[in-house]
């Protein structure tokens, strides 16, 4: 896997952070749900523990326990599978395994049109964290930057302090799907937000706009978290 990670990904492939992080949260989950059924630790698992009734089983825990739509499996699953056409170059004794878990098919599913926050959504959405307390004020000014760009889960949770101008003209730069540098600007009541929160939370313009409590970046995970109201509302722009 730490080949397939730097060798095939980063070198062969130069794929982007973005697609590094999707593809080291897919394994995170799977080597996690192995563990759980198995009792066995990552660094002793082999290819017999990953076959594919163990995959398609993880498959249907996130959807069924997780709440994981089917974009979302087929997504773990595009990952799972570029590992296996990785190690079928290296492994070949296991070719038989290897092509088992590359036959596991991608779902079909329905496309739904993409729905939006109106005013009073919004409006509850920025007033439910707790601006008494640190994490709150964090919350609030990322769910205000989240509706007022648009920005992916992905996007808002690598900016940095330097991402955001402030000044004339202001805006927010980022890298996103595809590798294309977006640039979009923010109204007065954003800019007073992140102009307070930037006072408070310091640091340098490299630094995670929207740290957790340690000053690392937030997680997906943690972003979907803030708001538990919200977990079961369909998609919206707010969180694109």
């Amino acid at each position: 896997m730490e080949g397939f990670f730097t060798e095939r990904l980063m070198n062969q492939r130069q794929a982007s952070p973005h697609t590094v992080g999707a593809y080291s949260d897919t394994f995170r989950l799977l080597l996690s749900f192995v563990q759980d059924k198995t009792g066995t630790a990552p660094c002793a698992l082999d290819f017999c523990d990953l076959d594919a009734p163990v995959i398609g089983t993880f498959l249907d825990h996130l959807e069924h326990e997780r709440g994981n739509s089917a974009r979302t499996r087929n997504s773990r699953l595009a990952a799972i599978h570029s590992l296996f056409r990785f190690a079928a170059l290296h492994h070949p004794e296991h070719a038989a395994l290897i092509q088992r878990v590359l036959a596991i098919p991608s779902k079909r599913f329905s496309k739904t049109d993409v729905s939006f926050l109106d005013r009073e959504e919004v409006d509850a959405l920025l007033g439910a964290p707790d601006r008494t307390r640190w994490t709150g004020r964090r919350d609030h000014a990322l769910l205000a930057t989240a509706v007022e760009t648009g920005l992916r889960v992905s996007e808002l949770t690598g900016l940095c302090r330097g991402d955001v101008n402030l000044g004339k003209g202001p805006h927010i730069r980022c890298s996103g799907k595809g590798r294309k540098e977006r640039c979009t600007p923010i109204t007065t009541q954003t800019v007073a937000v992140l102009r307070v929160w930037l006072q408070e939370r310091g640091g340098e313009p490299g630094d995670p706009l929207f740290p957790t409590s340690r000053g690392r970046r937030l997680s997906s995970d943690a972003v979907a978290l803030l708001v538990p109201s919200t977990r079961k509302r369909p998609r919206s722009g707010a969180r694109r």
